[in-house]
């Protein structure tokens, strides 16, 4: 495996993220239409993207960072198929070397289904080995998911 960093997505790029996104988050999550997960990259700042490729240059994994809110927030998704073989903590590690501050939102229940009708494992204790906080006063609460903020501050 291998990571490679760009500023920029192509339409293919950014439908292989969008499966991804929607195979291995909860449903509740999901973007059904292609212009919806484009509305939903649009208007964040500053994204760099992180895709971690197989020997077939195949995307297999996908971080990015981006702003909001005068903060640098981030998420990470890998095919559930690479998961526990390290490759998380792979690409938290090349978000960490280049940022001093990270965010983000997590679910904490392991009872939200995924697409496949499979359970979504929370990554909450991944994050938690990775040197990140919680930050109890923040939590994402609406109709379609609840969910905590993490940092973690160099």
């Amino acid at each position: 495996m291998k990571i490679i960093k760009t500023t920029s997505l192509t339409k293919d790029q950014k439908n292989t993220l969008r499966n991804l996104w929607n195979n291995e988050y909860p449903m509740a999550l999901n973007f059904m239409a292609f212009s919806d997960f484009e509305k939903y990259l649009k208007p964040l700042n500053n994204q760099v993207h992180f895709f971690l490729l197989n020997d077939k240059n195949q995307i297999q994994g996908w971080s990015f960072t981006f702003s909001r809110d005068k903060e640098k927030w981030f998420l990470i998704i890998l095919d559930s198929k690479i998961q526990r073989n390290g490759f998380g903590n792979l690409l938290i590690n090349k978000l960490k070397s280049l940022e001093p501050k990270l965010n983000g939102w997590v679910i904490e229940s392991n009872n939200e289904v995924k697409k496949n009708g499979e359970l979504y494992l929370s990554p909450l204790e991944f994050y938690l080995k990775n040197e990140f906080t919680v930050n109890s006063n923040e939590l994402l609460d609406n109709s379609k998911i609840s969910a905590i903020k993490i940092e973690w501050i160099k």
